[in-house]
């Protein structure tokens, strides 16, 4: 392994400037050398037991502070919910009774344009009936009959 590192140290003076990044990471790359399995596989599982042996500890040293942090997190974030969820349907509320009022305010207007048209229809109707009878009257008493045929016979 010592070999190793001295070719490392001994090759970037010898590379040329316009070296590519490329040709660099080919070099590193057969200059190390991994360890060895056996050291890897023994070390691996010391720390295994290691992490084993702590992870209970700390559980069961703070798990009632714990535990009870986690509840009351989540009882925080209910609340949250219930008030976004509160400022949601009230915003519903006010804006379905802006567009109720609308529609009220829409529908009267209509409803008066109707009347005005009804009052119209009727009072022009009125005014034909009364012409009509203002000509039968005068065609009786002057006894002619009318010069325009009835469209029916």
């Amino acid at each position: 392994m010592a070999q190793e590192t001295k070719e490392v140290a001994a090759e970037p003076p010898a590379a040329s400037p316009p070296e590519t990044e490329a040709a660099k990471a080919d070099s590193e790359k057969t200059t190390v050398a991994p360890p060895p399995a056996k050291e890897k596989h023994e070390e691996s599982k010391a720390l295994a037991v290691v992490e084993k042996a702590q992870e209970p500890e700390q559980k069961k040293t703070s798990s009632g502070s714990h535990d009870r942090d986690v509840a009351l997190a989540e009882v925080e974030k209910e609340k949250r919910a219930q008030k976004k969820l509160s400022a949601i349907v009230a915003w519903e509320n006010s804006k379905k009774a802006a567009l109720e009022a609308k529609l009220r305010k829409i529908e009267l207007q209509f409803t008066r344009k109707a009347e005005e048209k009804r009052a119209m229809v009727e009072a022009k109707r009125g005014e034909e009936l009364l012409k009509a009878e203002e000509m039968a009257a005068k065609y009786r008493a002057t006894g002619q009959t009318p010069k325009k045929a009835l469209g029916c016979f």
